[in-house]
This record gives C-alpha cells, structure tokens and sequence, in this order.
C-alpha cells in the first residue's frame, strides 16, 4: 500500500513518491474534469485524457530565461447568428436600456410603501438565547425532499422559517400621524384642540392618536383600547382651559429629555409625508390590500452647471463624479466682509508681491487654485510650501522662486506693516532653511538654481556688501565686524564647571536644527551645505546666474566668523575649483552681454571670496597667498588696465578692484611685500595714468573704486615698511589668540616706498579743486579719503624711521602744510562740510540707524537693503569719511611739528564742529545696539577720538585754559562710555589723557573750588554739615589727579588679547595683527558706572567668595574713586547721568561694606559726606528710586539688610554710617526696609545717634503720609513702650515714630477695616494707661515735626476736641466694636 506525503519530507521524497505511484499503475483518487465550452460539447469528448499524458514535474534541462512572448493576432468581434440586430433602434438608446451602470440602478430607487405592511412581532420564548443546534439531531430528523443540495445550518434556518410562517401572529397596522404644527408635543396637541373647538375639517370620530402606534400591545382588541385612550386625552384636553394648556406645555419642556422632543419632531414629519387616511380604513386593512404604486420619497437633488458637458465616451468619463469636477465651475463670489479668522493667511503673487485680501484679479493669471478660500487670488505661505514638496519639477522651481522673491521684499520693506509678524521668522520656524537644504540635493537644475537662489536672498543682503565694498577705503575700513549673532547659550555652557565640561564629548554637538535656531549660519554649515555647493560647481558646472548666487552665500559664510571662513577654506577642493574655473590666467575673449557659461571666465565675486577670506585671519591669508597661487593671479589681473582685459569692461573694473583690495588685506599682515617689487613699474604706471582719468567727464563710480582701492593698496604696504612702532604690550608671540608665535617680517623697506608721494600729491590737488562743484566732490568722494590716509600713512612711517633727518622731515611736513592743507582750510566750501556733520551724525539723528523691518537675531546683517540715506554717515552727503582721514593727517603732522599747532587751531573752532560737539555731549537716549549701527558708531567714534587728540596736543602748548575744553572733556567722558568691542585701544588713550587732563578740567585753575564752596552756602546756608569743605576737597582732587589716573588704569582693565588686537590695528603693527574681524559689539566695553569701578573692585574683593585681606593700597583706592566722583558730580554732572542716585547711593554704602575701620578714616569721610550732600539735593533726591533693577546690585533690600548688620556690628555710632542708614527709612520708599530695621534689627535703635540737625533730608520726608503699614505701627509702638527707642538713643527715628502712632491712634477714618480700627483703639487705650508720663505727653498730644526743638515735634497745649472726645469714648469703653485684640503679640508690659 503507498503511503501518504508526511510532515517534514524534503523535495526529493516527493518525487520519490511519485515516482512509486505512477510505477504501480493505481488509479487516482480525483479526476479533473474541465466544464464544457459555449458549444455544448465537454473538453474530454474534443481532448480525450491518454493514460501517458500526465502532470510531472521535471528539473531537467529547465531553460535559464522564460520564453518570448509573442502577441497574438487581434480577435474581431463576430454577431451571433441567433442574435439580430434591429434596424431602425438607436444604439445609443438601446445601450441605456440595457446599462446595467452602478449610477443607473442609483438613479432609479424607488421607496417602498410600508404604511399598511403588517408587522410581524417574534413569539415570545421562555428562555433568553435560542438552543444551540447539535449535529447529532439531523440523523433522528427526516431528510426533505429538497436537502439534498443545501448545508444543514441552511436547513435548519429554513425549517425555523417553516414553524414561524404557520404560527398565527398579531397583526397591527402602523397609521400614519398628523401634520405637524408646533415644535412640541403639547403644542401639537394644543393645535388640535383649537381645530376640535372651532369645527375642524376632520370629524371628532376620524381622529386617531398620533404618537401612540399600539405596537407591541398584544392583547386582541389592542385598536379599539389605543382609541379609547386617545379619546380620553381628548376629553382631558378639553376640559383644560389655556392659562392651563400652556402650564401642561411648560411642564413638558422641562421634564422631557431633548433628545425624545427630537424624536418626536421626527415622527410629526413622517406624517407630513404620508397624508392622514380615515379610521375606517385603518380598521378594514389588513395584509390582503394591494401595496399601492412606489414613488420616490424625494427629487433627486438638482445636478450642478458644469461649463462642459461630460460625455460618456471621453476617457475615463464613464462614471462621472460630480464632486471632483466642482473646480471647473465658476469661482465663488469674493466675500468682501471677512472676519479676522479667514484675514490671518496672507497670499502672495507670483512675482513675490502681497496681494490684498479683497483683490478681484482675473484667473487667467494663474493666482487661483483649488484650496482653501478658492475665490481670493494668490498663494498663502503655507500653500508654497506644499507647492515646493511637490512630485512635479516645474512646481518644486516655482515655490521657491516665489519664496525667494517673497524674501527680497520683505527685507526691503515692502510689505510695511500690512503684516503682523515676520516673513522671515514664520519661515525659519517652519523649516525653510531644511527646505532650501533638500532642495539643493535636487537632481533638476531649475530646482537647484532656484533653490540656491532662495539661499541667496536669505543669507545675502545686496546693500550690505555694497556698503562694505564702498567704505574699504576709509579710516580703519577694511576691519569690519562679524555678521555672527550673539548668543547668551554660549556664555551658560562657559559657565559650567570644568569637571563637567571634561565628562562631556568633545566630539559631540548639537542637531542642526538647534544650531539654526539660534545661527542660521551655524545650522546651515551643519548640514554639509560646503560640500553640496563645491559639487554643484564642480560636477555640474550651472549656468552663471547660479554661480554668482553661490558664490555670494560662500562671501556671507566668510564673513561670518573666523570659525566659518576655515571651513570654506578647508572644504575639500572648494577654494581649488573657485580659483581654477573662476580665476583663471588665460580664457577665451569675453564680448559684451550676457555669458551663457561662466566656467573659465575671471569673475570678481570669485576674487572678492578670497578677499574675504584673507580678512578673516593672518593664517588663512598667508594660506592663499602661497598655496593657491594667488601671486600670479594677482600679476595677471593687476599688470593690465581693466580696458585690456578681454572681458566686459565692468566685470573687467570689478575684478581689478578686488584684486587690490586682496593684496591690501594681505599687506595689512605683511605679506605680499615681494609681489610689490616684482609689480612696482606696473603700479607706477597705473599712478601716473590717474590724473588723465581723473580728467575724463563724467567720472565713472567703478573707475574711482578702482583708484581708491590701488591708493589704500599702497597705504598699507606703506605701513608695512615701517620698521619701528610704538608698543604698549609684550611681543606678539605671547598672544595667544595669534596662531603663528614668530610671524615673517615684511618683505618690503621705506626706501621702496618713499618714491609714491611724489606721484599722489598732485592727484589730491586735482581732486580737491572739485571741492566747490557738489556733483563732481560726491562722484570724487572715495579718492580723498584715500589720498589723505596715504599721506598719514607716509608721514608717520618717515618719523619711525631710525636714520630719520629731523630737519628734512620737518621741512616737508611744512611745505605740505603750506601747501596743501591751510589752502584746504580756507575755502568757503570746506567750511559747508563741518555744517554737515551733525545731520550725517548717527547720535544725533539715531533714527537714521533704524533696525531693518525684517531682522532676526539668528541672522545677522547690517539692513542696508535700500542703500543708505543721503542723511546718514554712508550717504553721498555725509562728509565724515573725508573729515576723519583730514584729522588723522592733521594729527600726525602736529605729532611731528608741534609749530603746526597755532597754525591749524582754526579747525577746531569751526562752528559746525562746536555745534555737532555739543550735540554729541548732550546725554540722550541712545536706541537698541543693531550691527549697522555699532557699525555707523565705529566709524563716528574715530572722528571724535581724532578730534579729542588734536586738541589734547592744542591745549597742552597753550598757558591760558581755552573756554571749549570743558566741552572736549565732556565728549570725551560720553565717547569712553560708548566705545565699543574692537576700540579698546581708543578707550585706553583715553583714559591715558584726555580724560585725566588738567587743560581739560579748567575749572580747577579758575575759579572752581572757590565758586563749589559758595555754592554750598548758597544752597545748606547755616544749617549745613560743618567741615565739608568741598572746595578744598576739589582743588586736592585736582592736584592729584596722575593718582586718580593710574587707579583707573589699574581698574578699568580691558580684556588684554583684545587691547593688544586693536593697538596693532590703530597703530598699523603688520606683524601683530591676527586678524581684520572686529568682535561682535553686544555691549559698550566700559559700564555706565565706571567711574565706581574701583570701589566695586574693593567690595567684591572683600565679600566674595574667596575673600582676602585688604591691601595698604585700599585707602589710596577709596580715595581717589571718591575723589574722581566728587570731580564729576560737581563739574561733570551730565557724565553721571547714565548712573541712577540709587545706584550711586549703593556704591557708597559699599565703601561701608569693605572693611571695619576704612569709614573711620578722616579722608574718606569728608569725600562721602561731600558726596552725600550732593546725593540729598532736592533735585537728586527726587530722582532717588529704590525699588527699580540697579545695574551690578541683585537686590537693594538685600543691601540694606546686609548694611544693618554691619553697622549693628562696627558702627559705634558713627553718624556718617548713621546717615546712610536713614536715607533709606524716608516714607517714600519701600515699607520693607523699615521693617527690617525694626524688626530684625531692632538692637541697631541703640547706635543710631544721629542728631537731628544733621540730617540731610527735612523730617516732614519720614512723617509724611501717615504710616498705613498695621505690623510697622506695631513695631514702633511696641519699640516705645518697651524702651527700645528714645530720644537719647535714636532722636530721628524716635520722632518718627511717635509721629505715625500718634496719628494712627486718633485715626476715625470710616473706610477702615474693623482690625485696623480695633487695634488703633487698643493702642490708644494702652497709651492712655501708660506709666512712662513722657512718652504718654508726646503719643497723645504730638502736633507737628519741628527739627528745631530738642525732641524734635511741636506739642498741642490741650488735645482739639475732636481728639478729645475720641478719647473719652475710647477710655470710657463707648462705641466699642466687638472684635478681638490685634495687639497679637503685644502684651501689657508696657503698662
């Protein structure tokens, strides 16, 4: 017998059993028949089955590809012959008749009648499921006749069936309802009722129920008992007259539930539907009565106007679906009136303009589409960005093309305030930035250029790089900030332990997207966006519209940070294929026009990446210089005019430009002194080509950039001949922020460069001959300033030389002089460039400065998108340029030939200069600190500090003290206060000179101590503090102040790597300059308060953490910051503005604070009590606030609580310490400090000895307005009863206090709460059963503060009887409010 396949047999032993089966001959257990054909005959009668055909499987000789398929011949529809067609039938009618569509058998429903259909209820059953049906019934059941083809669970259903048709169920016929009339039920009924009354249409005995059906009322005579119900509600109803009705009706309303009142709506509408039909056929129908004709319950609703009829024939057209076709209909009409919902989403054109929200605009312009709000024309932000993720290129490119348009109007402020956020901000926060990313990872190049093209418009800011390309040429213009945000993250994360800081991976950093949050740069770096751009230049070489754009986003990564600038310069083969394919030595001949490819072409984006580049730091320049064979690129653009270049001449103007404005970055470093030997006759020639330019009308802009920028070429490298400086500061090797310790000296000697002079003079004459004519000045603008800086330049390397000729030098200075710059002083017109000073000026006009509309913090820019006003310090009318590089000419000459001095006073004493000094003097409130204008600042403050210089020199040879040197002093207090990060070296000669300058304090030696003493007389008369002496106090101050200057300058240390990094940079140190970025000016570098710098040095030395023993030069200290603030607050007081009385008060007490006995020294109280009688004028004390946030001070309370201590601890009574003790207490200020002394420290009360006729401030500011506080008031009673202040302890407070009990216990306000008024009575009860007469005599009969009497109050002779017959009431227990004692814990001791 074969055996079965079993579980687990491999392939093999199949086959085995096969094999075995068909070698034994047996016959299958299953026989495959196939069904017959359409012809009738079965497939064994055509194909008859062999015995040898069978189905094998066979591995052998198995084909390794499948066969081809090869298609067969087309078959033909053929007619059947037992089938004709009609002749006269349209086929089109015929097809509809036969269409058996899904929509036709939709179309054609027809509702059944049910309104007479009996309802068969289920019999009822004694159990609560059906019996399970077992299979071992069947056998016991007799086989049907018809079972043989159906299962056995389908005969049991069926002879369920069979048993329930046999039974005898009730039948209940459903009557249709009446017609709705009223929302409720009882109004429906009411209705009827009214109808009953007044002779309805409808007889009283054809009316039925309408809500009761009588379903599943089994009793025989169920209709003939719904009726006799329903008549009885009648009769009830009836009887109900309608005050009643409608209370029935309200009693329904609230009692049903609202989902039954629906439901009973519903069932009145069904009987709208169906009519009212008669009682009697109700009784007579039956299941036997024919079901009347179906009719649809409703018209189809009607099929919308499509502007195209659908055929059933188009493709896919078969089965039409209204719904998708609805967007070929007309647009809705525009809804004029929105809410402020549907106004929040802002559409945009697709030129990236903002359309308005009532715009009808044709749709032929494709602004409409099929999403929300399909009437209002234009794309919502959120619509771009789904267009930008879509499957279709052309979509994708349109998106971001419209982003980016949307970008460059928002930036230039298109937009206004028609938005009520930021474009930039929304987009940033939704991913835009990783958008433009995936974006440039594209395979389609319109893609890719759009994309890059958006990246472009949101890093890269046109005016910006237009500004800082046209400034170059200034004084101090090729060192530019970092366009890197600052970031208070970065200064947590420093604050981090280094413990914590070791355990961390140094590797490890955060997701892009936090970086971009924060820097956009940062973010986009992190993405690998340098290696995607080099292969987009590289690999796929894009038209050159995309290579501008990236090379403009490369210039906006370099100017970001050092950090930024050595990534593109590490990114492998970026700078490689930038300088090969953009900067190459030979290329084809370029015509005029438009280039359809940019590879192989000398571009000058390219050029300025590299300018940049080298900006950033002396390593990388130095790296381009030698590495990438800058020096023969340089030979070859240089050594030809740009009218030589075979390329299009402004291209050809540009790319000359920037290359010398790459060798003049690398000559600041020092570098590129032997490409100078090599080009010298080219730059000779290109020199004496300049005035046959300069000569030609109208002056080209490019043309004059070109010259400005080969003039500060030969500046720097001028600087860099130079072979002696002035230092201030060790070598630069032992700065640490230079990477390279032992830097090349430059190649480059003063006698290679001692021969240009001669060439760029008689260039400056011919410009400033076009002084008078306006139009040709602003078109010559950039080449004086470059002219002057030159000759700066010239002169001070010619005095630093060692084998310098004193007398040849001196006679130069003089010819120059004598030729050039008094000629230059005495025209009219020089005189109009000082007028125009103070409307240029960023102080004086800060709005000039404004913010951009659309700036972010995580994207830095200086908002230069329009250009710069006429009115601003880069505008066309500014002078600033000129006149800074004319007083830093003027300052080397008078350094070199102090005989010059009496000759250029008249500079000085322009008036437009004294009105703009005037103007910068005044204190005023200074706008938020944006880049452009620390920028503008910057380069306002160079003038200013140039002007304070060259008056420092003027005064020094002058006996008599000049009547404007207070007003350069007080510039020069303001410009050291808001000299920013990168003019440390500015805020260092400052403190050096001008402003501890004697000629600038005039004051000293005229007259000053004298007129501060009559001053104080005038002002404190008799009553003042004895000994003052401020005008003693000012003359010793005045003779001292080299003291006071070197305790500043020991003081006020700036951070010393940045002091060093801008010396080199002011005083032109070639081989000390690390790098030309600026750091990021996030805050002025001195604080408002410096002048109490030293004394805050002091407290935190002695109450930090690790606090140390004060050293013997403390006093000195303390003595000269005291005497340098009496200096200011008398002479100077608009210095002192930027720093609140509070806070001024503060550093005073921390004089206090410092140590035990420094306040006991004599010096140091006559300076505090002279600077307290200052603090205590009227006009100061007013502006005393103590409750505001106080620069470096967490919290004054704390303060005080801390100064309490103290004097609790070592005052002994020291009535200075005791003043500053109590101008704290007056009424005005916070309650808390009151309590503090009273109630924590109380025992201070015994010390605080102060008489009352030397308190500073008058009384009534303690006494006045009545104490309202209820604990102080307790306080002060409980400090008088018990003893703890009296009048030979503390007089001041003791007055006080008896002051505000007295009027708190006479107190008969009606507005006061009941504890208030219980506790002033038990006060005044208490009082009144004092034992201590004194005290009683002055709680009860206190009149009015009097400092002139020894207890410091008037007394009332007798009490006003108002008081006394409070006072009768209250000792006599009349009128007594119930309540208990607030006395709390106050007891009877003082009684």
């Amino acid at each position: 017998m074969l055996s079965r396949p079993k579980p687990g047999e491999s392939e093999a032993d199949m086959l085995q059993l096969q094999n075995q089966f068909l070698s034994s001959g047996a016959t299958p257990s299953v026989r495959i028949v196939k069904k017959a054909n359409k012809k009738g005959r079965c497939a064994d009668e055509e194909l008859p089955i062999l015995q040898d055909q069978r189905d094998m499987v066979t591995l052998d000789k198995l084909p390794d590809l499948p066969p081809t398929l090869v298609p067969g011949p087309p078959k033909r529809a053929k007619p059947s012959p037992r089938f004709t067609l009609p002749e006269n039938q349209d086929p089109e009618e015929r097809l509809d008749q036969h269409d058996r569509h899904i929509t036709a058998v939709f179309t054609k429903i027809i509702e059944r009648d049910t309104r007479a259909m009996t309802v068969t209820l289920p019999l009822p059953s004694g159990v609560a499921f059906p019996l399970v049906f077992r299979l071992s019934q069947k056998g016991s059941q007799r086989k049907t006749a018809t079972s043989g083809k159906k299962s056995i669970f389908a005969q049991e259903i069926a002879a369920r069936r069979n048993a329930e048709a046999n039974s005898t169920p009730m039948e209940v016929i459903i009557p249709a309802q009446a017609q709705q009339e009223d929302e409720l039920p009882g109004a429906l009924i009411s209705k009827k009722l009214e109808l009953g009354e007044q002779g309805s249409c409808v007889p009283e005995s054809s009316q039925r129920p309408q809500l009761i059906t009588g379903e599943g009322f089994q009793c025989q005579n169920a209709k003939h008992e719904i009726q006799t119900i329903h008549e009885e509600n009648l009769a009830i109803l009836r009887a109900l007259d309608p005050e009643e009705l409608f209370q029935k009706q309200q009693s329904l309303r609230t009692k049903l539930d609202p989902s039954m009142i629906a439901f009973l709506k519903s069932r009145c509408s069904i009987n709208d539907q169906t009519g009212v039909e008669s009682l009697e056929e109700q009784n007579l129908g039956t299941m036997a009565c024919e079901t009347p004709e179906e009719e649809p319950m409703g018209s189809p609703p009607p099929t919308p106007e499509l502007p195209v009829t659908p055929h059933k024939e188009w493709l896919h057209m078969d089965t039409v679906e209204l719904e998708k076709l609805q967007w070929t209909q007309d647009l809705p009409p525009l809804r004029r009136k929105k809410t402020q919902e549907g106004m929040k989403q802002a559409r945009f054109g697709l030129q990236g303009e903002l359309l308005a929200p009532d715009a009808d605009l044709p749709t032929h312009l494709g602004l409409h589409h099929h999403g929300e709000e399909a009437e209002r024309a234009g794309y919502s932000l959120q619509e771009i960005f789904h267009l930008a993720r879509s499957q279709i290129s052309q979509q994708r490119a349109l998106a971001l093309q419209m982003l980016a348009r949307i970008i460059s109007k928002a930036q230039a402020g298109e937009f206004g305030s028609q938005l009520t956020d930021s474009v930039l901000r929304l987009l940033l926060d939704a991913g835009f930035l990783f958008l433009l990313r995936f974006s440039l990872d594209d395979s389609v190049d319109s893609v890719i250029a759009a994309a890059v093209w958006a990246l472009r418009a949101l890093l890269v800011d046109p005016g910006d790089e237009e500004l800082l390309d046209n400034t170059f040429s200034w004084y101090q213009g090729v060192a530019v900030f970092s366009l890197m945000p600052y970031q208070e993250e970065e200064e947590e994360e420093d604050e981090e332990a280094p413990a914590e800081k070791a355990r961390k991976n140094p590797q490890e950093t955060r997701p892009p997207p936090d970086l971009a949050r924060h820097d956009v740069i940062k973010g986009l770096l992190a993405t690998q966006l340098l290696p995607r751009l080099r292969y987009l230049l590289e690999v796929t070489c894009p038209s050159p519209t995309v290579v501008q754009d990236i090379l403009a986003v490369l210039i906006r990564v370099a100017r970001h940070s050092l950090e930024s600038a050595t990534k593109v310069l590490q990114c492998p083969r970026l700078i490689d294929t930038v300088v090969r394919e953009f900067l190459p030595s030979s290329w084809s001949p370029v015509g005029e026009g438009p280039i359809s490819r940019l590879h192989g072409v000398p571009c000058a984006a390219a050029m300025k990446l590299l300018r940049v580049l080298a900006s950033a730091g002396r390593n990388i320049s130095a790296r381009l210089m030698c590495g990438f064979d800058l020096r023969s690129r340089l030979c070859r653009f240089v050594s030809e005019a740009p009218q030589e270049l075979a390329m299009p001449i402004q291209e050809a103007e540009q790319l000359c430009t920037e290359s010398f404005r790459l060798w003049a970055v690398a000559a600041t470093y020092g570098q590129g002194g032997d490409l100078y030997r090599e080009l010298y006759p080219v730059l000779i020639q290109a020199l004496q080509a300049v005035p046959q330019e300069l000569s030609t009308q109208p002056h080209s802009r490019l043309a004059m950039l070109r010259i400005s920028a080969l003039i500060t070429l030969l500046t720097h490298l001028t600087q860099a001949s130079s072979s002696s400086s002035t230092e201030l500061h060790a070598p630069a090797r032992n700065n640490p922020v230079e990477s390279n310790p032992s830097p090349a000296p430059p190649s480059i000697s003063w006698v290679q460069v001692s021969g240009l002079r001669p060439l760029l003079e008689p260039i400056l004459r011919q410009v400033l001959r076009e002084l008078p004519q306006p139009d040709a000045w602003k078109a010559l603008a950039p080449l004086p300033t470059a002219c002057l800086l030159y000759l700066a330049a010239y002169y001070q390397a010619w005095s630093q030389q060692p084998k310098l000729c004193p007398g040849e030098c001196l006679q130069d200075v003089e010819r120059l002089s004598e030729e050039l710059v008094l000629p230059l002083l005495s025209q009219p017109a020089f005189r109009g460039l000082w007028d125009s000073l103070r409307p240029c000026s960023p102080l004086c006009n800060p709005l000039s400065c404004a913010p951009a509309p659309e700036s972010i913090p995580s994207l830095v820019s200086l908002g230069c998108v329009a250009g710069c006003p006429p009115l601003s310090l880069a505008g066309p009318s500014s002078a600033f340029p000129f006149l800074t590089s004319l007083l830093c000419l003027l300052n080397v000459l008078t350094r070199i030939h102090k005989g010059l001095c009496g000759q250029l006073a008249p500079v000085l004493a322009t008036p437009g200069l004294q009105d703009y000094l005037l103007h910068c003097g005044t204190p005023s409130h200074v706008p938020r600190l944006t880049l452009y204008f620390a920028w503008a600042l910057r380069h306002e403050y160079h003038l200013q500090y140039l002007v304070l210089s060259l008056a420092q020199r003027m005064a020094g040879l002058r006996l008599d003290p000049r009547p404007d040197a207070t007003l350069y002093h007080t510039v020069a207090l303001t410009l050291l206060h808001y000299l920013l990060p990168g003019s440390e070296y500015l805020a260092h000669q400052l403190l050096l000179s001008s402003i501890f300058l004697p000629e600038f304090l005039p004051e000293g030696a005229s007259g000053g101590p004298e007129a501060a003493d009559f001053s104080d007389k005038l002002t404190l008369g008799n009553g003042g503090r004895p000994g003052s002496g401020r005008g003693a106090l000012l003359a010793e101050a005045c003779r001292d102040l080299p003291s006071i200057r070197g305790c500043y300058l020991a003081h006020c240390k700036l951070p010393g790597p940045a002091l060093l990094h801008s010396q080199a940079l002011y005083q032109a140190e070639p081989l000390h300059i690390p790098s030309l970025l600026l750091p990021v000016p996030k805050e002025p570098l001195l604080p408002a308060d410096w002048p109490f710098l030293p004394l805050n040095h002091l407290y935190h030395q002695a109450s930090g953490p690790g606090a140390e023993a004060l050293s013997p030069s403390s006093l000195g200290t303390a003595t000269r910051t005291l005497q340098w603030v009496l200096v200011l607050e008398s002479w100077r007081p608009a210095s002192l503005q930027a720093v609140p009385p509070a806070a001024r008060l503060a550093r005073l007490m921390c004089v206090f604070l410092v140590d035990s006995d420094l306040f006991r020294e004599a010096t140091i109280q006559q300076y505090i009590t002279a600077l307290l009688a200052q603090l205590c004028q009227p006009q100061a004390l007013s502006l005393l606030k103590l409750d505001c946030p106080l620069p470096g001070l967490a919290s004054f309370p704390d303060l005080y609580a801390s100064f309490l201590e103290h004097f609790e601890a070592v005052s002994f009574g020291d009535p200075l310490f005791g003043t500053l003790v109590l101008l704290p207490l007056q009424r005005r200020f916070s309650v808390t400090l009151r309590l503090s002394l009273f109630g924590e420290h109380v025992g201070a009360l015994r010390v605080l000895r102060l008489p009352l006729a030397q308190l500073p401030v008058s009384l009534e500011n303690y006494t006045s307005p009545p104490e309202d506080n209820l604990d102080l008031l307790k306080l002060y009673f409980q400090a008088l009863v018990m003893g703890t202040l009296c009048p030979s302890w503390c007089p001041v407070l003791y007055a006080v206090a008896v002051a505000h009990v007295n009027s708190f216990i006479f107190s008969q306000d009606p507005k006061s709460s009941d504890m208030v008024v219980a506790a002033s009575k038990w006060m005044l009860q208490k009082t009144w059963l004092l034992t201590n007469e004194c005290l009683k005599q002055h709680l009860l009969f206190y009149k009015l503060p009097n400092v002139a009497l020894p207890e410091g109050f008037e007394l009332y002779t007798q009490l006003p009887a108002l008081r006394q017959n409070h006072l009768r009431d209250v000792t006599n227990g009349k009128n007594r409010r119930p309540s208990s004692s607030p006395a709390g814990s106050l007891v009877a001791q003082g009684t």
